[in-house]
């Protein structure tokens, strides 16, 4: 069992996620990162026999799998059918893991990185997309503001969720070789708050933090919370802007075949010369 705190509460989550199925879910952000998975797949020069795409909430990511001719077999392991804390997975069993807008919520992060490392052929690829800290930037300020305004202090409303260095460090604890973590910022308008609120409650993306106060918020506040997201994020055509940052892991499990860093001092070649410069020695000050 993971000592790792319980930030989430994965059992509503789940509540949440069957929710937005029966409301007919909002699905623009998911289709549009697993096409972006898929055409960074595609840059891979090998094929995976075996794949599993983990906590995905749609079918995109395996349809875009299917699409891209790489995979021969994928697996679908959906976020309401599948403990993302305990993977069912044996060690070195599959060639690709995937997952898109799922791992954020992950109470245990670094032990899930570690069991998808252990499930991972030698060579084998792990590509995710979590949702990034910048994302809802917009509405958590507008929220914390009205809160503090009209009850006092302000309570958690958007998860915290990992920044970059982070989310680097973590795939190397993971034992992950050749770790890249990059970002995609995509800006989304809206007629008002209530429609961003309204597609977050389709995407099984509203509250589930544990520390969330249990109380009904009030009218008031909401109303509050509305006009200062107005105030400060609306452009000159009155529509609202809404982040989302989509933060994108990568990480092979080590293989002897993996390029790997030079020793010390065994570079052929000094970096002035590489350069075309001038090198100048410790102490001695550069000429203006």
């Amino acid at each position: 069992m993971s000592s790792s705190p319980a930030i989430f509460d994965r059992q509503l989550l789940r509540r949440r996620l069957a929710r937005a199925r029966t409301l007919g879910p909002a699905t623009f952000l998911i289709d549009r990162v697993a096409e972006d998975l898929g055409e960074r797949l595609s840059v891979v020069l090998r094929q995976f026999e075996r794949a599993a795409d983990l906590g995905s909430p749609t079918d995109a990511v395996v349809q875009a799998l299917a699409a891209s001719g790489k995979v021969a077999t994928v697996m679908s392991a959906h976020s309401v059918a599948i403990d993302q804390e305990a993977l069912p997975f044996a060690d070195a069993s599959l060639d690709l893991v995937t997952s898109a807008l799922s791992l954020q919520f992950v109470n245990d992060l670094p032990g899930t990185l570690i069991q998808i490392r252990r499930a991972l052929k030698p060579d084998g690829l792990f590509l995710a997309a979590l949702i990034g800290g910048d994302s809802l930037s917009e509405l958590r300020e507008a929220f914390a503001q009205a809160e503090s305004e009209v009850e006092g202090g302000a309570s958690p409303r958007v998860a915290p969720f990992a920044d970059l260095r982070e989310l680097g460090a973590l795939l190397q604890r993971a034992g992950f070789a050749l770790p890249v973590v990059d970002s995609d910022k995509l800006t989304v308008r809206y007629q008002s708050v209530f429609g961003l609120m309204h597609d977050l409650r389709r995407m099984g993306a509203t509250n589930i933090l544990n520390e969330r106060r249990r109380t009904p918020l009030k009218r008031k506040t909401l109303a509050r919370m509305a006009e200062i997201y107005v105030q400060r994020f609306a452009d000159a055509d009155g529509r609202l802007r809404a982040t989302f940052e989509v933060v994108w892991l990568l990480g092979w499990a080590p293989h002897e075949s993996q390029q790997k860093p030079l020793k010390p001092g065994s570079a052929t070649q000094r970096l002035a010369d590489a350069l075309g410069a001038n090198e100048i020695s410790a102490g001695e000050k550069a000429g203006r």
